[in-house]
C-alpha cells in the first residue's frame, strides 16, 4: 500500500497539461469581461498601435536591407569594372602609340585607318561602362589629376599650366582611375627674364634721363 507521501511525491512529478488555445482564449475573455467597454476599446487601440509600429519597423529594416545589398553590389561592380580597366589602359596606350607611329608611314595608311576604327569602339565601349578621359594640356597643374614627370620652361605658357601630356589620365564614374602624366611649364627661361629686367631698366634710366633733362633746361 502506499502511504500518503507517495501520492503526494507522484503528484508532484507528474506533467502539468499546457492549456489550449481555447483555454486561453476562454481565460482572456473572462479577463476582458472585467472590463469596461472603454477599457477594452483603449487595450485594441493599443494593440494596434503597437502592431502598426512593429509593421513599420520591419519596412524600414527591409528598405535599408534593400539599399544596403544595392550598394554593397554596386560597389563590388565598381571594383572589378575599375581592375579590369586599369589593366587594359596600358593595351589602349600601345594602341594609340602605334597608330600615331603608323601616320608617319602613308604605305601603312589603309592598315591604321582599320586599327583607328577599332580604336574608336574599344573607347566607346569603355565610355558606356564610366571611363572618362582626363583633359590636362594647357590646363592647371592639379595634383589630384595629374603626375608631374618634370617642369619645363615655355614662353607662352605661363607657369604651372601644363606644356605636354606623356601618358593619358583617366576617371571611372568621377574616380580617378590612373593620373595623367605631364610636364609642367616653369614660366619663362632665366636668360629672358634677366633680359627683360635688363629693358626695363634700361626703360626706366632713359625716362630719368630725359625727366633730367627737361629740369635743366
Amino acid at each position: 500500500m502506499r502511504n500518503a507521501g507517495e501520492e503526494q511525491e507522484v503528484a508532484a512529478d507528474a506533467p502539468v497539461e499546457a492549456s489550449s488555445p481555447e483555454q486561453q482564449q476562454a481565460a482572456e475573455g473572462a479577463e476582458t469581461g472585467d472590463l469596461s467597454l472603454e477599457e477594452q476599446l483603449e487595450r485594441a487601440r493599443e494593440e494596434s498601435r503597437q502592431n502598426q509600429e512593429r509593421y513599420l519597423r520591419a519596412i524600414a529594416d527591409w528598405e535599408n536591407f534593400r539599399r544596403r545589398t544595392v550598394r554593397e553590389k554596386d560597389e563590388l561592380r565598381q571594383h572589378v569594372i575599375g581592375g579590369l580597366l586599369e589593366d587594359f589602359l596600358p593595351v589602349l596606350d600601345n594602341l594609340e602609340l602605334g597608330l600615331q607611329t603608323a601616320a608617319n608611314h602613308p604605305e601603312a595608311e589603309n592598315v591604321a585607318k582599320g586599327f583607328a576604327l577599332v580604336a574608336e569602339q574599344i573607347r566607346s565601349v569603355l565610355e558606356r561602362h564610366g571611363l572618362t578621359e582626363i583633359q590636362a594640356e594647357g590646363q592647371v597643374f592639379d595634383p589630384h589629376a595629374h603626375e608631374s614627370l618634370s617642369y619645363q620652361p615655355h614662353d607662352e605658357i605661363e607657369e604651372g599650366r601644363i606644356v605636354q601630356v606623356i601618358r593619358k589620365g583617366y576617371a571611372l564614374n568621377g574616380r580617378l582611375l590612373r593620373a595623367a602624366a605631364v610636364v609642367v611649364s616653369s614660366g619663362p627661361a632665366a636668360d629672358d627674364k634677366k633680359d627683360g629686367e635688363t629693358e626695363s631698366a634700361a626703360q626706366h634710366d632713359d625716362e630719368e634721363g630725359e625727366d633730367r633733362g627737361k629740369n635743366e633746361s
